[in-house]
């Protein structure tokens, strides 16, 4: 009776050892759920199955970490791509003014036209009182001989490096002798520095002038912003028939 009792007690051990490996994980310790964890019967079981596998295995952690080490770096070489990118360098084109004794004495108009090439030309002037309102270049010796100042070519030939421009001539409207020039733009775009020399540029003296905001574009006449800047050119509106005058009643 004893030894069977000892036995009992036993197998009464291992059984209620069993429920409780069952009871904590029943997938790892049941031979039934063991031999049909993968089966469609043990969806619960398959299912920590996968998640088991997927949070615990070594190759699955290794593959999380290189994907975020490289979502990293791809940040990083954006970012560092952004800042390194430089920005676009600010170039002659646009208006700019002449400033004598504290007032604006002439304003000109810079275009780039074919194959790089900068022109300049005089866009606006301010006359003083007694002065000719719309003087010609009569002392002028070329193409520009006897045209109108304002929307005549100032400067020509003026081939850009970057910010400087060289190769260039200009024009002196009051006795048509023309000089070679160069120029240069500052790096914030708001001076534009023009020589105008004859042998070698020491020789040679600087003006400055400053840029114009395009909404100083609408003072200018019609014929500069159409040769020079016909984005900004109004849009011609046609005008409507005029009313033909009644017979008269006899």
């Amino acid at each position: 009776m004893f030894h069977f009792a000892m036995n009992a007690n036993l197998r009464s051990d291992d059984a209620s050892d069993r429920m409780r490996r069952m009871a904590v994980s029943p997938c790892k310790y049941s031979p039934i759920v063991a031999e049909t964890a993968m089966s469609p019967k043990w969806p619960y079981c398959r299912v920590m199955h996968n998640i088991n596998s997927i949070h615990f295995s070594p190759g699955g952690t290794r593959l999380k970490t290189h994907r975020t080490a490289l979502a990293l770096l791809s940040f990083a070489a954006l970012a560092f791509a952004s800042a390194a990118a430089p920005a676009a360098e600010p170039t002659a084109a646009g208006l700019w003014q002449k400033v004598e004794d504290g007032r604006s004495v002439g304003w000109f108009v810079f275009v780039e036209r074919e194959g790089g090439i900068f022109e300049g030309a005089i866009a606006k002037i301010f006359p003083a009182p007694g002065d000719e309102p719309n003087p010609r270049c009569t002392k002028c010796q070329d193409d520009r001989h006897n045209t109108p100042i304002v929307g005549m070519p100032l400067v020509r030939g003026m081939k850009r490096t970057g910010l400087k421009y060289e190769g260039g001539n200009i024009v002196d409207p009051r006795d048509g002798k023309i000089y070679n020039a160069i120029m240069s733009v500052s790096p914030d775009g708001k001076r534009l520095t023009l020589r105008g020399y004859l042998g070698i540029p020491l020789l040679g003296m600087d003006e400055v002038w400053e840029r114009l905001p395009d909404s100083s574009i609408a003072q200018l006449d019609r014929s500069v912003v159409a040769k020079y800047l016909p984005a900004h050119a109004p849009t011609a509106q046609a005008k409507p028939p005029k009313a033909r005058a009644s017979a008269p009643v006899r």
